[in-house]
């Protein structure tokens, strides 16, 4: 018996965003995800799938054009996986970030809060990460055209993005407006290196291949890192790959390269060799000095996260002799940050590589009042080791996407600390956590940013106080 036959449902109209930017139609009071529709679209839907509580769609065809929408930039649009926001205007991008911010405060966390505080929109909508990794492929993807078109595409080596789902496909970047031009250059100065030469693009369903992936950082003071991931160690046509990019590209201060045999793409346990130049870059964030190596972590979009550490610095009201803690740490950029201003700073961070980043910048900012602790947060954070190193008058947590464990909410309320400072890249795991919260502290301000133009995501600053 065959599959059911999903409707085409003409003349739809699209309402809403919502979470993960997601387009929203009502078709018969059901809720009906829509792929690539903006508020305002006219649009017959074919829909995809169904569920008992809502569907999804796509667009078939447009009656009429949202004035919400805007010409996207970049050739790429559409394909790749990054920037899904660009055919909306950066002003309606900002309106539903905020959207998304205060509904997940009201149906996550069912909390009571002041007036939320305008999103702070990026200085630059383009060119603002600091990094960006790229895959090699030997079975790039092809689109529709170009299947259709009867040229010969035997050579299918590649080097850019995973197709959405298509964890074997990578779509083969002539552009990216995401990192300054330089990067450009270098990725395409790779890979026709390699064309030209003959190197092998790695087989992402069935392993080998010489090139892996590529890794380029850069600094706003003007540093940049190059990392090439072989999966084989040859020595010879490794050498004469990074030679020539160090010829080519002077502005590269960090070139370095590993083999990386295993089966997933993490470098995270690799050994990283330096070819040439530093084995790391610098960055600066007003008089603090930060080291950046390959696998350190930092903020992508730097000027943006400069002014969100101001934010925080001014959210925890620091007056001199406050003990600080700063959970989820990081390489310490917000205890450094803060540093100067408190009597002590405590960073907790399960990364044991960043905690050695952290103590690094402490070093050379001339910083001696942080200590870093590496290990799993819920098992650090314990009553024994708050009467070790001080009851903290001020709490800062920035946890990953999952937000902060149980066992660490428990651990915050115990302590009790007067202020607390919850930087979040998930609203909603940040509005659940806050729910929990919420019995011994109120809400005194909420900030959201805006971290990555073009896309759904949005950051958010929640300054709490004990009552």
């Amino acid at each position: 018996m065959g599959r059911k036959k999903l409707p085409l449902i003409e003349q739809v109209e699209i309402t809403d965003i919502g979470a993960r930017g997601k387009a929203i139609a009502r078709i018969d009071n059901f809720v009906t995800f829509v792929t690539n529709g903006l508020p305002g679209d006219v649009v017959d839907v074919q829909i995809t799938r169904r569920r008992k509580s809502y569907q999804e769609g796509r667009v078939v065809r447009f009656h009429k054009q949202s004035t919400r929408r805007t010409e996207p930039f970049c050739q790429h649009f559409g394909k790749c996986g990054g920037c899904r926001w660009q055919d909306l205007k950066y002003a309606d991008q900002l309106h539903y970030k905020q959207q998304e911010v205060i509904e997940n405060l009201k149906r996550i966390g069912r909390l009571e809060f002041p007036p939320v505080n305008t999103i702070r929109a990026s200085a630059n909508e383009k060119y603002y990460r600091n990094k960006l990794e790229f895959t090699f492929s030997n079975r790039r993807w092809l689109s529709a055209e170009e299947i259709n078109s009867g040229d010969d595409f035997s050579d299918r080596n590649g080097l850019g993005f995973h197709v959405p789902g298509m964890f074997d496909k990578v779509i083969d970047l002539h552009e990216c407006h995401l990192q300054p031009s330089l990067s450009d250059a270098i990725r395409q100065g790779i890979r026709d290196y390699a064309r030209a030469h003959g190197l092998t693009f790695y087989d992402l369903r069935n392993g080998g291949g010489l090139l892996r992936t590529l890794v380029i950082r850069n600094t706003m003071k003007g540093e940049w890192m190059v990392l090439v991931a072989f999966s084989e160690d040859d020595e010879a046509q490794r050498n004469l790959l990074l030679d020539h990019l160090q010829m080519r590209f002077p502005e590269i201060t960090s070139l370095m390269y590993c083999i990386n045999r295993k089966a997933n793409d993490s470098i995270f346990d690799q050994e990283i060799m330096l070819h040439a130049g530093r084995d790391h870059i610098m960055e600066q964030l007003e008089d603090l000095q930060f080291k950046i190596g390959p696998k350190s972590f930092f903020q992508t979009n730097t000027a943006q996260a400069l002014e969100l550490y101001r934010t925080v610095r001014d959210m925890a009201g620091l007056t001199g002799g406050e003990v600080v803690y700063d959970l989820y740490a990081g390489t310490g950029t917000i205890g450094l940050f803060l540093a100067r201003q408190a009597g002590k700073v405590v960073g907790i961070e399960y990364i044991d590589e960043a905690i050695g980043d952290a103590r690094v910048n402490a070093e050379l900012n001339g910083i001696d009042n942080a200590l870093f602790f590496s290990g799993d947060i819920k098992d650090i954070l314990t009553v024994e080791f708050v009467r070790m190193h001080g009851k903290p008058d001020v709490l800062i947590t920035d946890p990953p996407r999952a937000g902060m464990h149980k066992d660490v909410v428990d651990v915050i309320l115990e302590i009790s600390p007067a202020r607390i400072v919850y930087v979040s890249c998930n609203p909603s795991t940040q509005a659940r956590d806050l729910q929990l919260l919420s019995g011994q502290y109120r809400i005194l301000e909420i900030q959201p940013f805006d971290m990555f133009p073009q896309t759904f995501h949005v950051e958010n600053i929640v300054l709490l106080e004990k009552m």
